[in-house]
């Protein structure tokens, strides 16, 4: 069973991805976590600039990418021979991990660094403003993996019956950060 989040605490990396997008000046859709993570100051490191036998290792660590610091630098190793919805968004999870300061692995960290990039990738927000009407729109205009796209439009369809019916302040600081992409 996946570890769920409280309400409380989506809040909080809802507004967190907010602060991000602002003070790293990020207003385009779609979102590019290349520079998300450069922006961070991280090192961006794909697993074929390694030799085999480091490759075999990061692929047994994590078939996708992960997150280390080292001597106060944040390196993100990625597989690049993956798609680039599917890069993207590995990338915007390990962001996650370095904007959330995880610096031990646990279910607590994943859970949070997988909502960080879920909610970064496509917010409700944004869809909605868009006029978005299915998962394919979703997957066309933020550049993310079709089975991303279906989760982020099942997340907006639930945004849409049990959010607030106004706009929080952080999704209007969204809205003004992304007006000319919207």
């Amino acid at each position: 069973m996946a570890f769920r989040l409280s309400d409380k605490r989506c809040e909080e990396i809802k507004e967190i991805v907010v602060n991000t997008f602002e003070k790293l000046n990020i207003r385009c859709i779609p979102i590019s976590a290349f520079e998300m993570a450069t922006k961070l100051g991280a090192v961006v490191v794909p697993y074929s600039s390694k030799s085999e036998e480091t490759r075999q290792l990061m692929m047994e660590r994590s078939e996708d990418g992960f997150t280390i610091k080292k001597d106060g630098v944040w390196y993100i190793f990625y597989n690049d021979a993956k798609g680039y919805g599917r890069v993207n968004n590995t990338l915007t999870h390990e962001c996650g991990h370095i904007v959330l300061d995880h610096t031990e692995e646990s279910e607590l960290a994943e859970a949070e660094a997988k909502f960080f990039a879920k909610y970064a990738l496509a917010p409700p927000v944004l869809i909605h403003k868009l006029e978005l009407k299915d998962a394919y729109e979703v997957y066309e205009h933020f550049d993310i993996s079709l089975e991303a796209a279906g989760y982020a439009f099942s997340y907006y369809r639930k945004w849409l019956t049990y959010g607030n019916k106004d706009y929080t302040n952080y999704e209007i600081r969204l809205l003004q950060l992304f007006k000319e992409a919207v």
